[in-house]
């Protein structure tokens, strides 16, 4: 009896396991995306993005796109210069199966970032592949 009951617990608790390894895999390309933010690496947002990935946003009332590449691009290479001023943190994650998605606040002197992050594990790893996001100016 005791024997099926641990086989019981194992096979409830295994999906679950699953899920929280899922969920970090997840988690760490989100971090990826977060330290290109925090150094300019592109190599960081590289790590993040999937190649086909997209970018999405709303500028002066118009749909504006771009692509992950043009955007990496654009990374510095070195950190903002008011770097310690600015705050990053995952709002929330939301995993199922191979996809997820993610609430991301890049809270900067200036501005303030809303990201959502679809997330797709595709040949093992998690990445990026779309990105809409909200722009608040801040008034001084």
């Amino acid at each position: 009896m005791r024997s099926l009951l641990l086989l019981a617990a194992l096979t409830i608790a295994a999906p679950a396991f699953a899920q929280e390894k899922d969920e970090a895999g997840a988690r760490a390309a989100v971090n990826h995306y977060l330290a290109g933010h925090a150094t300019g690496s592109p190599d960081e947002f590289r790590a993040a993005f999937h190649p086909k990935a997209m970018l999405y946003w709303n500028r002066d009332g118009a749909f504006a796109e771009r692509t992950s590449a043009d955007y990496i691009a654009g990374a510095p290479g070195k950190p903002a210069p008011d770097e310690a001023q600015r705050r990053r943190s995952i709002e929330s994650l939301d995993v199922t199966g191979n996809a997820a998605m993610a609430k991301v606040v890049l809270d900067y002197p200036s501005v303030k970032f809303t990201d959502y992050l679809s997330l797709v594990k595709a040949d093992g790893e998690w990445r990026i592949v779309n990105k809409i996001f909200n722009v608040e100016r801040k008034t001084p």
